[in-house]
């Protein structure tokens, strides 16, 4: 009788174990999904601010050489690209360095602040 007792208190714990992690884990899709509408809806809201501040900026004069800038890029020799590509990465290396100065620069000035 007490093995029945104890295989019974065993199932229940285990049966009440898998019923609570079900529940958190619903529970926690839950609040995810709100996350996910929440994340959903500040993007759209963004893109129509972006949408609607740039209507009517794009003039005929601004689209064509946008256009022509576009074909420009694409008949470029697999040479002239790589250099365009390089000459690129060196601007964005020389701004992340300005950056980098700028922060270990901020980083000092605090500290010094604290003594």
């Amino acid at each position: 009788m007490k093995n029945e007792e104890n295989e019974n208190k065993k199932g229940n714990k285990v049966t009440k174990f898998f019923k609570d992690a079900f529940h958190d884990m619903a529970e926690s899709t839950k609040a995810q999904h709100e996350v996910d509408k929440a994340n959903f809806e500040a993007v759209k809201a963004e893109s129509r601010a972006n949408f609607e501040e740039n209507r009517g900026n794009n003039t005929l004069k601004r689209a064509k050489a946008d256009a022509k800038k576009n074909w420009d890029d694409a008949h470029m020799s697999p040479a002239e690209r790589t250099a365009k590509i390089r000459e690129q990465q060196a601007k964005q290396i020389e701004e992340a360095h300005a950056r980098t100065a700028a922060a270990k620069e901020r980083t000092a000035k605090a500290k010094a602040e604290r003594k």
